[in-house]
């Protein structure tokens, strides 16, 4: 926006605030928002024909992944400029030089601090009673701020600069369709809902709930149309879309609390949070290595589930195996090296949505949970399924059951979900 002129710059290049470039970033969010709560009317086999467990489990995987990265880069000081190799002399120290006990990224004082509630949690499953257990990712969260606030980590000038309470829309914005946007932001909700389907499976993993029927199913439905619906609601009140909050499950694996009224008083006191400015100030002043060593501990465990998808949804054989090794090469190599399609086009003229298009295949090739989703849900869309060779055959088994046509046949009546062609015991004739 500011390099099109969309938004003001000063003479020396320096970027003004623009709120009617945030407007237009909401606005166009919530019309491209439509594009999942669409999706959501998909009837429910065609959508898991789409997005089987060889899709969402990979998927959930590299989210867990990815969000791992920002778990450590926190636990280490912060993820802002300040994790930078060559970061600006205010941001010399974490979160910056005004900063009441400010550290250079990566001291050992910040990663002690972050490995006492990552230690706290262990300590609670190991030796604590089963209601330690079930808290164990808030009792090291308090262990934390006790030993950082004693240690002098807390900046106590946003809770006193913070008004008691506040309305929740305190400004608004012109909302405006930004057309170079349209086509990234479609992208994004195409893969938000393929995320969606994979955080809601794996809460219903987590939450020792059934992945399969017509149950599962309408869960599956339901949870794609809020998220959209989210989307449109986000952008009227004067933020950015959510999506599906993947760490959740960590949270259900770790609590073992997967009831629903319990998500409806984290709901209420998010709102009263969100309205008296002096909790949500009291939270924000948290050192972000703390927040590092819990948030850590509960993106790992987003992986895992993902894992738990694959292992139980998913029949290793040959053509299995070829899918999950195409998808996650690219996925992990996208993950581990995000700005690698940078320089691939070269594009610099004036057509914004052909510029928008190539933004919007940028986005998606340096998003590993993206690009592995796209690349196993077209392999397995388009690999036939095939008799497996002798590596799949068991010792127990001497032929393999079934053909090409026949499985083709059963794929096309019952739908695949990436593991039908399962190899059967021959029988005794």
């Amino acid at each position: 926006m500011y390099a099109n002129g969309y938004c003001p710059s000063a003479a020396d290049g320096t970027p003004l605030p623009c709120p009617d470039g945030y407007g237009a970033i909401i606005g166009t969010a919530a019309v491209c928002a439509f594009l999942e709560i669409l999706l959501s009317f998909t009837p429910p086999k065609v959508m898991l024909r789409i997005f089987p467990p060889i899709v969402t489990g990979p998927t959930v995987m590299l989210i867990g992944i990815a969000l791992i990265q920002s778990g450590f880069q926190n636990w280490s000081g912060g993820s802002g400029l300040c994790s930078a190799a060559d970061p600006l002399p205010f941001f010399a120290s974490c979160p910056d030089i005004t900063a009441p006990h400010a550290l250079p990224w990566g001291s050992p004082e910040y990663l002690g601090l972050g490995f006492s509630v990552f230690l706290t949690i262990i300590l609670c499953e190991r030796f604590g009673s089963p209601i330690m257990k079930s808290t164990s990712v808030v009792i090291g969260l308090l262990v934390g701020c006790i030993i950082g606030a004693a240690c002098g980590y807390f900046d106590r000038s946003g809770i006193d600069a913070a008004p008691a309470a506040s309305f929740i829309w305190v400004r608004t914005f012109k909302l405006t369709v930004y057309g170079p946007l349209v086509l990234p932001m479609l992208a994004v909700f195409f893969i938000t809902t393929c995320e969606s389907i994979g955080d809601v499976t794996a809460t219903c993993d987590v939450s020792r709930l059934e992945v399969e029927g017509r149950l599962y199913e309408s869960r599956i439905q339901g949870g794609v149309l809020a998220d959209g619906v989210n989307g449109i609601l986000a952008a009227l009140m004067t933020t950015t879309p959510m999506t599906t909050f993947a760490q959740n499950n960590g949270v259900i694996a770790l609590t073992r609390c997967a009831n629903r009224k319990a998500g409806y008083c984290c709901c209420l006191f998010l709102i009263i949070m969100g309205v008296f400015s002096k909790f949500a100030a009291a939270l924000v002043a948290i050192p972000s290595s703390i927040i590092g060593g819990m948030t850590t501990f509960l993106f790992c465990s987003v992986a895992v589930s993902g894992i738990a998808i694959i292992t139980k949804g998913v029949h290793f054989n040959r053509r299995n195996r070829f899918i999950l090794t195409a998808g996650l090469a690219l996925g992990y190599g996208a993950t581990l090296v995000p700005n690698y399609f940078d320089h691939v086009f070269s594009y610099s003229g004036d057509n914004k949505a052909l510029q928008g298009f190539l933004d919007a295949i940028v986005l998606i090739m340096e998003t590993g949970f993206a690009v592995t989703a796209v690349v196993c849900m077209v392999l397995n869309l388009v690999l036939d399924l095939e008799i497996q060779d002798a590596y799949d055959v068991g010792p127990e088994t001497s032929e393999v059951v079934g053909k090409d046509s026949e499985h083709n046949l059963d794929r096309r009546e019952g739908g695949s979900t990436g593991g039908s062609d399962e190899i059967q015991p021959a029988s005794k004739e």
